[in-house]
């Protein structure tokens, strides 16, 4: 289920006073004010990676260009096949003509400067994919891996389906413009949150600033790898602007995963991603209702060798919300009906309910933290005269 704490329409400007009043405040007070959250990006989303939670979005559901960031689609097909034991990282494919000519040195965009009818290890296609943002990578692993470009994206295309993004279509490995190729910022999103779930040991290479291959070194384009970010991916072409799709974690392990496209300049992208990442890590904060594993109660049991069970949660009980918006919340332990010996332990025995100026914000189911036998003949008797008496 998502969730959206603070959304936006397509009307929303960036005022820049108000930007650098609120950098001010993030800097001195670590709070966000709720005006503070504007972007001059066309598409933009920005989305707790624990709970799913949407922070903020605006026109996130818009079928956009992916550009480059179509590339984060090809190096999920990549680990999928590795993964599978389909291919090895060790294996290496053939530069076409097709690839050198389309995605190399000539064709005038990012690339890897494969040599013509060379041989590229799977490893050395991943990283310059990653990294670099080689065109002539995607296609070399494209034809290595599904025998040709269209084939590999029926490959991509099944994969979105998978991963339920409702708003994308891919015609290649790497976002170059094609009629058929469209994204949205929010399925930009998911897809990032799936690799960085799903392929952990992989992950750490969007955090790279630089890669070496065949004498020549290349930077990341990543300009928020200098502020804390650890990954993944920015993209531009005339139509699509500049975009990014970004990750970053703050000191207590707090992660967020933001997706923005339609900037107009190299420069106006890093100014507005860093205010974003900036937004998602000191803006909102977790607020523990419930510790994981932690006691939240008493429910009373009738019939049983006590009065009562402990109940806790199945996880921490948690809310993400922006710094300083409200009233504390209140919980209470709500028993669902009658609580009948005997009982199971890790039954479901009652709800953790969560309040905040008198509604109801959140129902936690609760367990029995024990177990608790039937009472015998003798006890059962002595509880029912002694409930008559009470």
């Amino acid at each position: 289920m998502r969730h959206s704490v603070w959304t936006a329409g397509s009307n929303l400007r960036r005022s820049t006073p108000m930007a650098l009043l609120a950098l001010a405040l993030w800097s001195a007070f670590g709070t966000l004010p709720a005006a503070a959250i504007e972007t001059a990006a066309r598409n933009a989303i920005l989305v707790d990676f624990d709970t799913d939670t949407v922070l903020f979005e605006k026109n996130a559901d818009d079928e956009i260009p992916p550009a480059s960031l179509s590339k984060l689609m090809t190096l999920a097909i990549i680990f999928d096949q590795l993964k599978s034991g389909a291919i090895r990282a060790d294996e290496t494919f053939p530069v076409s003509e097709y690839a050198w000519r389309t995605g190399g040195a000539a064709s005038g965009g990012s690339t890897m400067f494969l040599p013509l009818n060379s041989q590229v290890s799977v490893d050395d296609l991943i990283k310059g994919i990653a990294i670099q943002s080689g065109n002539d990578a995607t296609i070399v692993a494209a034809e290595g891996i599904a025998g040709s470009v269209p084939a590999f994206a029926e490959l991509m295309n099944a994969k979105a389906r998978e991963l339920g993004l409702t708003h994308s279509h891919f015609a290649n490995p790497h976002g170059l413009p094609d009629p058929g190729q469209r994204v949205s910022v929010r399925d930009l999103a998911t897809l990032a949150t799936y690799l960085i779930r799903t392929y952990p040991e992989h992950y750490p290479l969007f955090s790279e600033e630089e890669f070496t291959f065949n004498g020549i070194k290349q930077r990341s384009r990543n300009p928020l790898l200098a502020f804390g970010a650890d990954g993944l991916k920015t993209g531009h072409t005339a139509e699509a602007g500049y975009g990014l799709v970004a990750s970053a974690k703050d000191e207590s392990g707090r992660r967020i995963v933001f997706a923005m496209t339609g900037m107009k300049t190299v420069g106006e992208r890093a100014t507005e991603a860093r205010a974003m990442l900036t937004t998602g890590l000191r803006g909102f904060e977790n607020v523990v209702v419930l510790k994981d594993g932690a006691v939240a109660g008493e429910v009373a049991v009738t019939g049983g060798t006590g009065s009562s069970v402990p109940v806790k949660a199945a996880r921490e009980v948690r809310f993400l919300e922006p710094r300083g918006s409200g009233a504390p919340y209140k919980s209470e332990v709500v028993p669902v009906g009658t609580l009948e010996a005997p009982v199971a332990e890790g039954r479901r025995v009652a709800v953790l309910r969560v309040t905040r100026d008198g509604k109801t914000m959140r129902e936690e189911p609760l367990y029995a933290a024990a177990a608790m036998e039937e009472a015998g003949l003798f006890q059962r008797i002595q509880e029912t005269v002694m409930s008559h008496f009470r």
